[in-house]
């Protein structure tokens, strides 16, 4: 498993056979990837002030990524080679990525503005938080917020940042499909770029387990590709139609609208009328 706190030279990080190295040559290519026998070697001269979220677009956009592994692993060796203390790197990239999603200036900025519109109540569940940038909005607008994933890694991250930015925040590491919290526990459950990277029967799974821990709502996104994205793990596809048989499968009032992608919103409720 991939630890984001794990020790490492000053400059080099490596994870299975990826290595991220920062160069100190004040000339030439900000990131460049090479791709041989041995593995993927990334090296960058990156300034601690450019580590954000933003990274994310570069990275695929100029890395020879082939799976979610990779992409996870280069990301992590730019915040880590650039910054030698783990904590301060990650709560420098941290502290940059919130201010640019709050400003709306991330690529992400508008999924989480209209997800954060989406929420209901004060108690919030998100599913499938990875880096947990949602969850932190969520939790810096006055929700009580748990952010929860498979990675326990990453959880483990995100909780001792949050401590670092004196943000109220939760985490728990666990199954999507298998929360362990009671029925009804929450106000609303969101699931923000999750059901994209499981088969259909596990997200099936994953949206009951949303449905029965939600009291009131739950609010799910998806991207809408031509095809997966495997770099980021995607490994199925979505339109409104498919949005639409998820939600009338669970039982109760939907809706489906189109905004940087799907959203599914079931209301538990019952409050919100069907969606046609």
């Amino acid at each position: 498993m991939l630890d984001p706190l794990a020790t490492c030279p000053p400059g080099r990080w490596t994870h299975g056979d990826v290595e991220v190295m920062r160069t100190l040559v004040p000339q030439g290519e900000m990131l460049t990837s090479l791709r041989s026998r041995r593995g993927l070697t990334v090296t960058h001269r990156l300034r601690p002030s450019e580590l954000s979220d933003r990274l994310a677009t570069r990275v695929v956009d100029e890395v020879d990524l082939r799976t979610r592994e990779d992409f996870e692993a280069v990301i992590v060796g730019l915040v880590r080679s650039t910054v030698a203390d783990p904590m301060t790197a990650w709560t420098l990239y941290y502290r940059n990525s919130l201010r640019d999603l709050l400003a709306g200036d991330a690529p992400f900025a508008s999924v989480h503005e209209y997800g954060a519109e989406l929420v209901v109540g004060e108690n919030v569940l998100d599913l499938g938080s990875c880096f947990g940038f949602f969850a932190l909005r969520l939790a810096l607008a006055g929700h009580r917020v748990t952010a929860s994933d498979i990675c326990d890694g990453t959880m483990a991250l995100l909780s001792s940042v949050a401590g670092e930015l004196e943000v109220p925040l939760r985490t728990l590491a666990c199954d999507a499909a298998d929360v362990p919290l009671p029925d009804d526990s929450v106000d609303t459950v969101t699931a923000i770029h999750l059901l994209e990277h499981v088969d259909a029967d596990l997200g099936a799974r994953i949206v009951a387990e949303a449905v029965r821990i939600a009291r009131r709502r739950v609010v799910i996104a998806v991207p809408f590709e031509d095809e997966p994205t495997a770099c980021h793990g995607h490994v199925r596809t979505f339109d409104a139609d498919d949005l639409r048989r998820l939600g009338a499968a669970t039982g109760h009032p939907f809706t489906v609208s189109d905004h940087h992608g799907g959203w599914l919103v079931v209301d538990t409720s019952g409050d919100a009328e069907r969606a046609r």
